[in-house]
């Protein structure tokens, strides 16, 4: 069985040492692709490293 890792946006504002709302704010705009479960948002480690990937160079 292949199960994924999430975090959930308060862990990856912790991890980034960054506001809770700039972790929102990248999810709303599609920066960081997120799911939803009930009020809380989970992002995939796959996708966090892609989005740490895509981001760190700028």
């Amino acid at each position: 069985m292949n199960e994924k890792e999430f975090y959930k946006a308060e862990d990856l504002a912790t991890k980034l040492e960054v506001n809770i709302m700039t972790i929102y704010r990248y999810i709303k705009s599609g920066r960081l692709k997120a799911h939803k479960i009930g009020k809380e948002f989970r992002i995939a480690k796959d996708e966090f490293e892609r989005f740490l990937k895509n981001t760190s160079t700028r």
